[in-house]
């Protein structure tokens, strides 16, 4: 009787998995374009749900040549369980988080506030409608504000 091989492709699916679970909230939030869409996530964990399948479909489809019948089903069920998870906070349980109620609504005066801009420099409101307008040389009646939400 011949040797069975080892189902790699079960393991790696399953570590896929698992990177593109835990690598979000250590490395992938950090950065914007990885953290309002989770991309490079969604990407590592189709790799790995792929793996997992390809795993799955060589222990139960090449039974002779793979081993795998009783640890593949369970990789591919963590893995999937991994991938779910993931999916459903980054879809619905951050959707459940509550408004500020602090924040102003739209038309309404802006409190006083003093942040960094892009380049670095303190800017507050009072020194944003003081500041002459560069054609007119009168100052502005008003400073149009976007507020970037993201995940922390």
């Amino acid at each position: 009787m011949e040797q069975r091989k080892h189902n790699w492709h079960a393991w790696i699916g399953f570590a896929l998995c698992l990177i593109g679970f835990l690598s979000y909230p250590f490395f992938f939030a950090r950065y914007p374009v990885t953290r309002d869409v989770p991309w490079a996530n969604f990407l590592i964990l189709a790799a790995g749900l792929a793996f997992l399948v390809s795993g799955l479909w060589r222990a139960f489809g090449r039974s002779q040549e793979y081993k795998g019948k009783i640890l593949g089903p369970i990789l591919g069920v963590l893995g999937l369980a991994a991938a779910g998870f993931f999916c459903f906070v980054i879809f619905f349980a951050t959707k459940q988080l509550p408004k500020s109620a602090g924040a102003p609504k739209v038309g309404q005066k802006a409190p006083e506030f003093t942040l960094v801009d892009t380049n670095n420099k303190q800017v507050s409101l009072a020194s944003l409608l003081a500041t002459p307008l560069p054609n007119s040389g009168m100052p502005p009646k008003g400073v149009f504000l976007i507020f970037y939400r993201g995940y922390w």
